[in-house]
């Protein structure tokens, strides 16, 4: 008789090639066998490891008069999730074969179908600061609302290709944050005297004289304003909790705010998010770490600092360093960023960007840190999806991984090939996942996550899917693997069983 045995280790060892089912015995350290029936589970290449489950390589799962399925398990502990290849030393897997999906493409208005109208908006937050926002689909008056953060030095146009596409079914906003976009002052915050601009070559850039307006006194673009902003802007303009969706320091300031505002937020998708921001201690939370530190990103800026920013400034603002800087972050090339461009250089021309850059970069970081946050929405629980770009070249997967890490029980989608900026590279993607994680929650789990809607009970740690959709007149695909949630490795073998059981049942009855 075949046995699979474990000690209190646990340690797992196959003997011989057929599965059998564990039950309990008296003794604590062994435990008694049964056979699983007319059932056989083969494997191939089997070894033993203990503390973790030791099956490895390829396997094949074959039940009588059912069809083959091939998969891979690697050595783990038995809560293990898995994440990833390079981890697989020390989590467990079962790997679904790769399938291919057809999706659609985004509203194209050459075949008919036309996206959702785009406003441009001004909302007066602040005396002399005023934040552009852009909406779509607030005609479905039954349906959530959901709200998305750019990233560091775009704006609201980024996500234009959600806007028109997912306001088909939503109410959908993105804003600029204060001191990026169209959000900028229209007002100088710190202007120089007129002696002082007419010596200075850079007459046109505000924020560098010497006395600052009083408006402007505490003015500092840093996350805590931002997480502020977002706040005031859900509870004066939208009215109601949203799903917050955040790119890279959008990410951040989305995490940040549900986790200071969890009655706001009914969940989070991060894309490719930054897992922190800001250099110089917050004075709240490290007061005396602060004062070793004399500026902090207020108005005016220090002599030293305005040099600094106008050499930088004048490099960073050139066109080729941006167009330099989108070819590190969209892996595929072919996509178009023309507009992304135009949209990037035409607010680095504002008076008052160099300035805004530099309170940002000396802004001090938030009262929470990035670990902090997830804490505290997982405790409120709050609801979070990862959607990340595979080819991140700054955020690389591994960031993702160790929030996966930490909030297991998130659905975790890894795209490839994409970049830092998933939602505009393959928006199709986004959208369609943002879909359906969205009508999950919204159905309290009735309809099934993205891509699980045709397993049933069958519970796989890893799920490739190929996703085919139109662009441009032709099909493009992208792979997406989803990481599971986090439950045992006995949940998985009886899960499995009973779903093969089924498949049997029927296929005995069909003869």
């Amino acid at each position: 008789m075949e046995t699979l045995s474990y000690g209190s280790a646990p340690c797992c060892q196959v003997v011989n090639s057929k599965w059998k089912l564990v039950e309990k015995s008296l003794h604590p350290r062994q435990s008694r066998v049964s056979s699983i029936g007319k059932l056989g589970v083969y494997f191939t290449n089997t070894i033993s490891t203990c503390g973790s489950v030791g099956f490895y390589d390829m396997g094949r799962v074959q039940l009588r008069d059912s069809k083959r399925l091939n998969f891979k398990v690697f050595s783990g502990s038995y809560d293990g999730y898995v994440i990833g290849e390079e981890e697989a030393r020390d989590i467990s897997r079962i790997e679904e074969p790769a399938t291919e999906v057809l999706i659609p493409g985004l509203p194209d208005d050459s075949n008919g179908e036309s996206g959702a109208p785009i406003s441009s908006c001004f909302w007066g937050w602040k005396p002399k600061l005023s934040v552009h926002y852009e909406k779509a689909g607030c005609e479905h008056t039954d349906s959530p609302h959901v709200l998305f953060l750019p990233g560091f030095g775009v704006g609201s146009f980024h996500y234009e290709k959600q806007l028109k596409d997912l306001g088909r079914d939503f109410r959908v906003w993105a804003l600029d944050f204060l001191g990026q976009g169209m959000s900028l002052p229209f007002e100088d915050p710190a202007p120089r005297s007129k002696e002082g601009a007419a010596s200075n070559r850079s007459i046109s850039s505000w924020g560098f004289g010497d006395e600052t307006e009083p408006w402007a006194t505490k003015l500092v673009y840093s996350v805590d304003l931002w997480q502020d902003q977002v706040r005031c802007f859900i509870e004066e303009v939208i009215g109601e909790p949203v799903y917050l969706v955040g790119n890279s320091l959008g990410g951040f300031v989305a995490l940040y705010f549900a986790a200071c505002n969890p009655h706001l937020v009914k969940g989070v998708t991060l894309l490719n998010a930054t897992p922190f921001w800001g250099f110089l201690p917050n004075p709240i939370k490290n007061p005396r770490l602060a004062k070793i530190f004399p500026w902090a990103g207020t108005f005016p800026l220090p002599s030293s600092i305005k040099r600094l920013t106008e050499l930088l400034w004048e490099k960073i603002s050139d066109p080729k360093s941006i167009a330099q800087v989108l070819s590190q972050v969209y892996t595929d090339h072919s996509t178009n960023v023309d507009n992304v461009f135009s949209r990037i250089v035409e607010t680095t021309r504002h008076p008052a960007a160099a300035a805004s850059f530099a309170s940002i970069m000396f802004a001090p970081q938030g009262e929470l840190s990035f670990s902090e946050n997830l804490s505290r929405c997982r405790a409120n629980n709050v609801p979070i999806c990862l959607m990340y770009g595979k080819e991140d070249p700054w955020v690389r997967p591994v960031w993702g991984l160790q929030v996966k890490r930490q909030v297991p029980e998130a659905p975790y989608y890894q795209i490839s090939p994409a970049g830092h900026c998933p939602h505009d590279e393959v928006p199709e993607i986004i959208n369609f996942l943002l879909r359906g994680w969205i009508r999950n929650l919204e159905s309290q789990g009735s309809v099934s996550l993205p891509l699980l809607e045709e397993l049933d009970s069958m519970k796989y740690t890893i799920i490739d899917r190929e996703l085919e959709f139109p662009r441009e007149g032709s099909k493009k695909s992208v792979m997406v693997r989803f990481f599971a949630s986090n439950f045992s490795l006995w949940d998985r073998i009886r899960s499995f069983i009973k779903s093969q059981s089924k498949l049997s049942n029927l296929a005995a009855k069909s003869q």
